[in-house]
């Protein structure tokens, strides 16, 4: 099952709206607000990579006051390895 991590930037103010809004997705495992960088930090998985890019562009990105996103799509991890 793909999986992605994406670092997403919010208009100042909005970091809890927005991670509320993201917690709702039901393709998202993990979200958390963050200090640093970015302000999100959000763990999306999908039924395949098609499905997954669609939640990050469609859903994701187009929240309101969502300013920018980094995605970081999973090559591998410990529990399957390539």
């Amino acid at each position: 099952m793909p999986k992605a991590f994406v670092l997403i930037n919010t208009e100042i103010g909005a970091e809890e709206e927005v991670l509320k809004q993201i917690r709702n997705l039901e393709e998202v495992k993990e979200a958390y607000m963050v200090y640093g960088i970015y302000d999100l930090f959000v763990e999306v998985e999908a039924e395949d990579l098609e499905k997954l890019k669609d939640i990050i562009s469609s859903k994701i990105r187009r929240l309101a006051k969502v300013k920018s996103t980094i995605t970081m799509i999973v090559v591998s991890s410990t529990s399957s390895p390539i």
